[in-house]
């Protein structure tokens, strides 16, 4: 069975008229392919595709900014990181860095082009998200930090890609179905339901609008709904059901508030991931690229080190006791002073009438943000004084799991 395999790189149509006339000229009936279009200016244009089960399965994708991607990593010496560009997920990502004393250093806020000061010979490329996980397929970057929908999306699954760190806890949303409250949906509230209405056919196909022309097919497919047309649209899709262009739309959600204000709704089953920063690497690159390996081991440190201490503090504390092993008995009686392993607890010596004496302890606990509070008065509760309370930067283990995962995903 002969497939049209179509790039997944459509958008949303200029008008005709805005068009050169020769170009303008080209689009006639007689094409198979290209539709006879109105030539009104005011109308904007949707492309769509359908999508057919086939008992064939298409190679993996190849193709990188149009041309057929090379897995040979070029001939550099440097090592370069991208960054996304704009918008939030920019400036949360370098304020992540930040935290971790990686700062990025920009001469220029129109250059393309940065450094981070603390690891030398790392370059910092701002991209656009799906530019970076393109340009990680195809060698010209090594390590970059885009969400997990965006990998999912143009990665395809590629296995050059590795994921160093799943969860950099910012970003968060989930690419979800949405579909209207109203009319033929309003009793629809699962995937279940909406697989098995009998509108769905090869002549009403269910009609979705969505940017994800990767992953919503292979959803759509997963969960067995076989008459499907996508159309792709820059900017809101939430008024293409209102519009009557589409039945439903596949996007990303955050709270969900958009979708409520336009009276659509998720459904049970319709999402199809969950997002949030990722750190993505090549693997090429980390096996085959002097240094890139190293640099990761430290970000990846770095990183795991100051999320793990996120909204941990430090309490410190001078106890009267008879010994270290007494105030360290009383301190585990209470629910909220445990630590990470336990107190650390160290006599504070005074001298008192000529002679050194021990009879204070000083005690070291992390508490959680949460539980500062009541750990704070379950320590005066045994007799705790003079508490200082300081935010912690860094909690570095023996060894980070996921540098372990790493180094085994490498066969190393």
């Amino acid at each position: 069975m002969a497939t049209l395999q179509l790039r997944p790189y459509l958008r949303q149509c200029p008008p005709l008229s805005s068009l050169p006339t020769t170009t303008r000229s080209s689009f006639s009936s007689a094409s198979p392919f290209l539709p006879n279009l109105p030539s009104s200016s005011s109308s904007n244009h949707y492309l769509k595709f359908r999508v057919y089960a086939s008992s064939q399965s298409p190679s993996p994708s190849a193709v990188v900014n149009g041309n057929a991607a090379d897995h040979r990593v070029p001939n550099r010496t440097e090592i370069r990181l991208g960054l996304p560009s704009k918008g939030r997920m920019a400036s949360d990502t370098l304020d992540l860095l930040k935290d971790c004393q990686l700062s990025v250093r920009q001469v220029n806020p129109r250059q393309y082009v940065a450094d981070i000061p603390l690891l030398p010979n790392l370059e910092v490329w701002f991209q656009r998200p799906k530019d970076i996980v393109k340009k990680l397929l195809s060698g010209d970057l090594d390590l970059g930090i885009v969400g997990m929908d965006t990998v999912s999306e143009y990665a395809k699954g590629d296995e050059d890609l590795i994921i160093v760190h799943d969860a950099l806890e910012y970003g968060d949303c989930r690419l979800s179905l949405a579909i209207p409250k109203y009319g033929i949906f309003e009793n629809i509230n699962s995937m279940e339901e909406l697989v098995q209405m009998p509108q769905w056919t090869a002549e009403k196909p269910f009609r979705v609008a969505t940017g994800f022309t990767y992953l919503g097919p292979k959803f759509m497919k997963e969960n067995g709904l076989k008459h499907v047309v996508f159309s792709t649209a820059d900017g809101a899709l939430e008024a293409a059901p209102a519009m009557g262009i589409a039945d439903a739309i596949l996007d990303l959600v955050s709270s969900g508030t958009t979708l409520r204000e336009n009276n659509l709704k998720e459904i049970e089953g319709g999402v199809v991931l969950q997002s949030q920063a990722v750190l993505v690497a090549s693997r090429k690159s980390l096996t085959q690229r002097n240094g890139v390996l190293d640099i990761t081991h430290e970000i990846l440190e770095r990183l795991e080190a100051h999320l793990r201490a996120a909204g941990q503090f430090t309490v410190v504390a001078n106890m009267r006791g008879s010994s270290a092993q007494e105030v360290a008995e009383r301190i585990l009686g209470q629910t909220s002073l445990s630590g990470l392993q336990g107190p650390t607890v160290s006599p504070v010596f005074c001298k008192l009438d000529g002679i050194v004496r021990a009879e204070y302890y000083a005690i070291v606990i992390c508490v959680p943000k949460k539980a500062l509070y009541k750990s704070v008065q379950q320590l005066r509760a045994i007799g705790g004084s003079g508490v200082l309370i300081s935010p912690l930067t860094y909690i570095f283990d023996e060894e980070t799991p996921r540098w372990r995962q790493l180094l085994s995903e490498l066969g190393k």
